[in-house]
């Protein structure tokens, strides 16, 4: 029986933003599945938007074990499903993520900063979103094919379901989970791109403080690695975590 490989995407993206990796696993031996999270493409609609109902929704689709992968918001999302059903996840596979924004005043900062982008977002066009997110330092060395690819999964959305999904889903709305990462006992990996700088660092600590976890750089790959060096990322899901 195939092995099924829970895919999240990050935000602003689609299950699309997977389909490099799809492409190279063996399809006899692995079901990937991919969902768009609630407020991004064909889930665009669905409210409300937030950590327990995106949890209730990858549980309800996944199968009773499997393994899983997350992308940036996506490895935060993956993060609570884990911790809501640990004996369901043979693997996790934690991709350029954090376990969110310790420090409180940085997180009411941070809170603050992505309800003015909310605002900003719904009162403007996908096209106005898209110029401006990949306009982030994040992304400033990212091969052009990497934005291109971005941009174009990035216009499946809806610029108000982006809004709530910000409000919902924010690193700035988030109760960090460091404390509660020590729960998470099956094999781990983290997964991040040599010049992405900031998440390698939290990489770092991410792999610190999980029970059974290392950490693969992916050489020359910057925050979306799974894009820029899809192999890498599907060779990590085929091989598992140790």
């Amino acid at each position: 029986m195939a092995e099924t490989i829970v895919l999240l995407h990050g935000f602003s993206g689609t299950h699309h933003t997977w389909d490099r990796v799809i492409a190279r696993l063996d399809a006899e031996r692995y079901s990937p599945l991919a969902p768009d999270i609630r407020g991004h493409g064909a889930a665009s609609d669905a409210r409300p938007i937030g950590f327990d109902e995106v949890v209730e929704d990858v549980l309800a689709a996944a199968p009773e074990r499997f393994v899983l992968c997350g992308y940036s918001m996506g490895g935060r999302i993956a993060q609570h499903v884990a911790l809501a059903a640990p004996e369901r996840v043979s693997r996790l596979v934690l991709v350029a993520t954090t376990a969110g924004i310790a420090d409180a005043g940085e997180r009411a900062e941070r809170r603050a900063a992505d309800e003015a982008l909310a605002e900003r977002v719904e009162r403007g066009s996908i096209e106005d979103f898209v110029a401006g997110w990949r306009d982030q330092p994040l992304f400033a060395d990212d091969p052009p094919w990497v934005g291109a690819d971005a941009r174009a999964d990035q216009r499946r959305n809806d610029p108000r379901a982006l809004a709530a999904v910000l409000r919902g889903l924010g690193a700035g709305v988030m109760e960090p989970l460091w404390d509660r990462l020590g729960e998470l006992a099956m094999p781990a990996v983290v997964v991040v791109g040599q010049r992405d700088a900031k998440f390698r660092a939290l990489g770092e600590r991410l792999v610190a403080t999980l029970p059974d976890a290392r950490l693969e750089v992916v050489p020359e790959a910057g925050h979306a690695v799974h894009q820029e060096a899809p192999e890498a990322i599907a060779g990590t899901l085929v091989n598992g975590a140790n």
